[in-house]
């Protein structure tokens, strides 16, 4: 595996020739740094030995892939369309609750009879199911004021949703106070995919759900996108050590640093390699060090013609990022979460090569 990064700080590396390799260490310093990788097919060997290079060694680590729960089963998904192909792709996709206006009971019925779905329907200022028991109550709302004479009393559990109508006036995170405090499960109506995000991650809490209100097959698609990217990120990656093995001037060359929107904590940073079956583990400059002060939303990533780890198990040329774009953040136990990018900065910064291997057999990296 190759690994660059500018001096005189070794902390911004990456890798040209380690399949699916991350690279962290506690200093950055180059002879005590330690590379994770990260495997997609099969885990590290939990008994190999420890190997050295120097004053480098590595232990085998892995954490198994697992999850801590699914984002799409704790956040509820209606869908109102007059669509089928909209229908189509939404029971395609785990989502069977429809919303109708009362007079569309004859297409519910129709829907019915081809797919397994569960019709709600739009009357008189609530919605009903098909024993017209009253399954949620439906406020529209125009401005602060009447938010507020919504708030529940403590403990009260109907449903709710709620139709902004001018929801740029009303923040989402308003919504969420107002609730927070209650056992109501509030949904907001959104007439795109993006809407429905800022609904469901207002304060960090979101609502409960949303009925997403389209015609456009497309949407159900972007949505459902988001929600496995959620999903994604709630699983742990399998990690473990490679040791450092040679270390080479490469010369001059156009490095890729990263300034999220997010702060970064000790330990993590962004998977970045050659190929997009290794990368490394490439540290934040979240600690300080002698030569500049931490910047913990900022990632040296390394060269641009490396690859970096984005949602929905892809990769991206460095190269590519701009302002606006998702990537990967990781810590060193595995643990992601998704971040924005705030801007990119192509500087050209002297390259050090770094090769290494994971001590799994038939791994030289």
């Amino acid at each position: 595996m190759v690994v660059y990064f500018s001096a005189p700080l070794v902390q911004t590396l990456t890798l040209t020739h380690l399949p699916y390799l991350t690279l962290n260490s506690d200093t950055w310093n180059l002879f005590r740094s330690n590379a994770w990788v990260k495997r997609r097919s099969g885990n590290a060997n939990s008994n190999c030995k420890e190997t050295q290079l120097g004053q480098s060694c590595s232990f085998a680590m892995c954490a198994s892939h697992s999850s801590s729960g699914s984002y799409q089963n704790s956040k509820r998904v209606w869908i109102w369309t007059q669509s089928k192909e909209v229908m189509t792709a939404s029971v395609e996709r785990g989502w069977n609750t429809f919303v109708f206006s009362s007079k569309h009971q004859q297409l519910a019925n129709e829907w019915s009879s081809i797919a397994l779905i569960c019709p709600l329907y739009v009357e008189e200022g609530g919605i009903f199911d098909n024993e017209n028991r009253r399954v949620a109550t439906i406020f529209e709302i125009s401005n602060p004021q009447e938010l507020l004479q919504l708030k529940p009393a403590k403990g009260e559990g109907e449903n709710v949703v709620i139709n902004l109508l001018d929801w740029q006036a009303i923040p989402a995170e308003n919504i969420v106070a107002a609730f927070q405090d209650s056992k109501t499960i509030v949904f907001a109506i959104s007439k795109t995919p993006s809407e429905a995000q800022i609904f469901l991650e207002a304060l960090e809490q979101g609502l409960g759900g949303v009925i997403l209100e389209v015609e456009d097959v497309e949407a159900v698609l972007e949505l459902k996108d988001y929600f496995d990217r959620r999903d994604e990120v709630s699983n742990l990656l399998s990690l473990a050590k490679a040791t450092v093995t040679r270390v080479q001037v490469a010369g001059m060359g156009d490095r890729v640093c990263v300034d999220l929107c997010s702060l970064m904590r000790p330990g993590e940073g962004l998977l970045v390699g050659s190929f997009a079956r290794g990368l490394f583990l490439v540290h934040s400059e979240c600690l300080e060090s002698n030569y500049i002060a931490s910047r913990p939303f900022r990632v040296n990533a390394g060269p641009v013609h490396a690859y970096v780890s984005v949602p929905g198990g892809k990769t991206s040329y460095l190269s590519e990022l701009k302002a606006g774009k998702e990537v990967i953040v990781v810590d060193q136990k595995g643990q992601q979460r998704t971040a924005i990018v705030g801007r990119v900065k192509i500087e050209t910064r002297p390259l050090i090569l770094v090769e290494a291997k994971t001590c799994t057999v038939n791994n030289n990296l």
